[in-house]
């Protein structure tokens, strides 16, 4: 009988996936454990295995689809067998006891599935993060195989020049990680990594089948685009384009879907303020030449500022809220979003409880957090249910701007570079100041839900709790 595959549920809060691309074709025959295609959320990428053996019969999405979770995206069954009449088949059969309890799920939930695919016996499909490629004596040479390494460039230093576990290991530090379908696919070309890309379309950079054998013509779209600057007439001669498009598709489309939706569904306010800094460089400062064995000297002015968010908002819980259609609800814990820079876009990992832990404790979660998300390791449960966000530039030398709230969140926070200003040393004596480090900072509300003078305040005391970071630690 046909086995549908199904879009797998990342997270609970995850509606949708889209799907990157696919690593099969209608026709190929497939394993259990083979990957299916590459999808991803707007917080990361992950593979779809086959879930059965058989062939695939038939693929229901495109490539760039926005497909439900819980949705069939395609069908494996014998080679010639007619899938519809299967499905159909299918549907009707009562569940086997093998039947997974995600599978029951599926079929409960897909009852507004496309007319064209019958509820038959979806099975549940594995979902994680694309894994990475590691690779030959015979452990060396077992090493190679897993990892798809192409031996005769790996220069030997055991005995006689003999290639050990630890000359693999180390021709896999330059190497890119792979995903499962690339480096099934290395292997079975039996080639190495010379003609790898640097950097893969995979999360964290992983490089996936579609990427192989494709830095030559990188190389040469690259020196396309220098001929395109620097003389347009001669690329125009050369019969290179002078310009590039580039289709808006995967991760990016569904982060620029979101800001759109963010803007047209909410009435969003930004109010700009500053704080004095200057406690938050001397604590900097201490921190940093600490003890190690204190475990402070990671402790950055970014993580300061987390602290003294999540203790002033539990002073005002209408920031720490979400807005769901007409519904306000807020939230006794501060989950706190932090917006991510990364190379395939914007990420928000959310530190739970940050009310409830100490400055040490925001600090630590915030890189663990954050190198997850740079290095694709990053799960969905911690992407979503941040009840307020802060974004940081400052370190761009951003003095104020206007963040995009991280919806159906009410506010987010955004944090600015840290500028001298000029304040007087004592008030009514003219011509009498000094110049003071302040930091800047731009509160986004959805005024819908929060007006301006509530606001204000909050964001007075988040910087009265800034200017006296010191006292609060004390606490």
């Amino acid at each position: 009988m046909a086995h549908i595959v199904i879009m797998p549920r990342q997270g609970n809060t995850v509606e949708s996936c889209v799907i990157v691309g696919w690593n099969k074709k209608e026709g190929d025959t497939v394993q259990a454990d083979s990957p299916l295609c590459d999808v991803e959320t707007d917080k990361a990428t992950f593979e779809v295995v086959a879930g059965a053996e058989g062939t695939v019969l038939k693929i229901l999405h495109e490539a760039g689809d926005d497909v439900p979770v819980l949705e069939p995206i395609a069908i494996i069954g014998n080679a010639g067998e007619d899938w519809q009449t299967a499905l159909s088949t299918a549907a009707s059969a009562p569940p086997t006891s093998q039947t997974s309890a995600s599978s029951a799920l599926a079929l409960s939930a897909a009852s507004d599935l496309p007319a064209h695919v019958s509820q038959g016996s979806v099975s549940a499909v594995q979902m994680g993060p694309a894994s990475s490629a590691a690779a030959v004596s015979p452990r060396a040479r077992q090493l190679a195989a897993r990892a798809a390494v192409d031996i005769s460039g790996v220069a030997g230093t055991g005995p006689g020049g003999r290639i050990i576990e630890r000359d693999v290991q180390a021709g896999l530090q330059d190497r890119p990680a792979l995903t499962a379908a690339a480096r099934a696919a290395l292997s079975s070309e039996g080639s190495g990594a010379a003609n790898l890309a640097d950097v893969g379309t995979g999360i964290g950079g992983r490089l996936r089948e579609a990427d192989l054998g494709i830095a030559q013509e990188r190389a040469q779209e690259r020196e396309a685009h220098s001929i395109a600057v620097s003389d347009p007439s001669q690329a125009a001669a050369a019969g290179t384009p002078e310009q590039i498009e580039t289709p808006i598709k995967g991760i990016r489309k569904i982060i620029s879907d979101r800001m759109l939706q963010s803007l047209s569904s909410t009435a969003q306010f930004t109010l700009n303020s500053h704080a004095r800094a200057d406690k938050l460089q001397e604590l900097r400062q201490r921190f940093k030449a600490s003890n190690q064995d204190l475990g402070l000297s990671g402790i950055t002015i970014n993580d300061l500022v987390l602290f003294a968010v999540s203790r002033v908002l539990s002073h005002y819980p209408f920031m720490n809220a979400h807005k769901i259609d007409d519904r306000i609800i807020t939230y006794r814990s501060v989950h706190l979003g932090l917006a991510v820079d990364t190379e395939r876009g914007l990420m928000v990992p959310v530190i739970r409880n940050a009310d409830h832990l100490s400055l040490a404790q925001i600090s630590t979660e915030a890189k663990r957090l954050a190198a997850a998300c740079q290095n694709g390791t990053i799960t969905a449960d911690e992407l979503n249910g941040s009840t307020f966000t802060v974004t940081n530039l400052g370190a761009l030398g951003i003095e104020s701007f206007t963040p995009v709230i991280n919806i159906p969140e009410v506010a987010i926070l955004g944090v600015c570079s840290i500028e001298l200003k000029p304040i007087a040393k004592i008030q009514g004596v003219p011509g009498d100041i000094e110049f003071v480090p302040h930091i800047g900072l731009s509160l986004t509300i959805n005024h819908q839900v929060v007006d301006g003078a509530p606001a204000a305040r909050f964001l007075k005391a988040l910087c009265d709790t800034i200017s006296q970071i010191d006292l609060w630690l004390a606490r």
